[in-house]
């Protein structure tokens, strides 16, 4: 029964004659306390309480004013953030505000994103949102400074970073603009620093692409690689390892990838952030119930989010639809991987967070 009235309720958001926002009823950070009312999911919204996966930083520095998307999110059903930056950006004098427009322009790792992050957080803590800070300055194929800013950081902000990512393994959308893959070399360089990460039991969330629509697994190697190298270490792989260099890659052959991993590597999680999953895998035709029975069947290890990067002319309704695309999914999920994935009982374990997402109702 569950199923038709998301079928029908779909058909009326695509009308326009009931929105997700109508439909969000505001639970307090609070209410994840202990126990609380049940989630009814016929009334309540499919988009999930935590974006683990949201850029308040874009690449040329121009942002939405940190206070805006704090305020932005009060409004949907998210309550738990990650504040990441963008690790990589444009140089500071630039006139460019798009790499992709502008091959040849360097967009390299810097600090600079996760030092204004910090100074906002310190600044205006928001009482209705838990904020998890993020450092996203690592270069991969440059690892050798660090662990010397990761101290840096915490002599700075002492004990507000506790993430790493969303740093790039591979990123063929980069390469226009300086980006160099990490070697197999580099990445046995990482020991160092994964070892600081395993200490501190913060996860790292890597964009490393599978391959490209022309050489489907061309640099599956590469997080094989990482993995292999860093079992111990709570890895998190963005995007499901997609991006739109690769939007044609058979979705047998993708969830079987997946799948061997997951079962390889006990520590590995995905995230389904970036509308590029629904776009172009989960929507296709014939596609959704292989998803569903995979993420169903691997629900305890994937994390919602949305990949929204806060440009300073995106609104808010940018995110709302962002939030919405990137969560459809979940409709078709069952009761158990609802909750572990959309109602954060995968988040608040994966950071020891002392918050209970509540059950669905029956």
């Amino acid at each position: 029964m569950r199923h038709f009235f998301y079928l029908a309720l779909n058909t009326l958001l695509l009308m326009g004659c009931v929105s997700s926002q109508e439909r969000t009823i505001n639970r307090t950070l609070d209410s994840f306390r202990g126990e609380s009312a049940c989630y009814d999911r016929e009334t309540e919204p499919y988009t999930p309480i935590v974006d683990t996966h949201l850029h308040y930083r874009p690449f040329d520095g121009k942002a939405i004013p940190f206070d805006e998307m704090n305020e932005y999110l009060s409004r949907t059903s998210v309550r738990f953030v990650n504040v990441y930056g963008i690790g990589q950006m444009l140089p500071a004098q630039s006139s460019c505000s798009n790499y992709s427009q502008c091959p040849g322009v360097p967009v390299l790792p810097t600090t600079r994103n996760d030092f204004v992050n910090a100074e906002n957080m310190i600044a205006s803590v928001p009482d209705d949102l838990h904020l998890t800070l993020s450092m996203t300055f690592t270069d991969l194929s440059n690892p050798e400074s660090t662990m010397a800013l990761m101290a840096l950081y915490e002599k700075e902000y002492p004990g507000l970073f506790h993430w790493m990512g969303e740093v790039n393994l591979v990123k063929q959308a980069q390469f226009n603009n300086h980006h160099v893959p990490a070697s197999p070399q580099n990445i046995e360089q990482w020991s160092d620093f994964m070892a600081e990460l395993r200490a501190r039991n913060y996860p790292i969330t890597i964009h490393s692409d599978i391959g490209n629509d022309a050489h489907p697994t061309y640099y599956l190697h590469l997080m094989e690689k990482a993995l292999e190298r860093y079992p111990d270490n709570k890895i998190v792989w963005a995007h499901m390892g997609v991006s739109y260099e690769q939007i044609r890659l058979n979705a047998h052959e993708h969830i079987s990838i997946l799948s061997r991993l997951l079962d390889q590597y006990p520590n590995l999680m995905l995230d389904i952030s970036w509308r590029i999953l629904d776009d172009y895998y989960f929507s296709r035709p014939g596609n959704q119930p292989l998803y569903v029975d995979f993420i169903n069947q691997y629900s305890e290890r994937i994390l919602p989010g949305s990949d929204f990067v806060a440009f300073r002319n995106n609104t808010y309704e940018v995110y709302q639809e962002e939030l919405n695309v990137t969560s459809r999914i979940h409709q078709y999920l069952d009761d158990d991987a609802f909750r572990n994935i959309a109602l954060g009982v995968n988040y608040f374990k994966l950071l020891n967070l002392d918050y209970q997402a509540p059950a669905v109702c029956l």
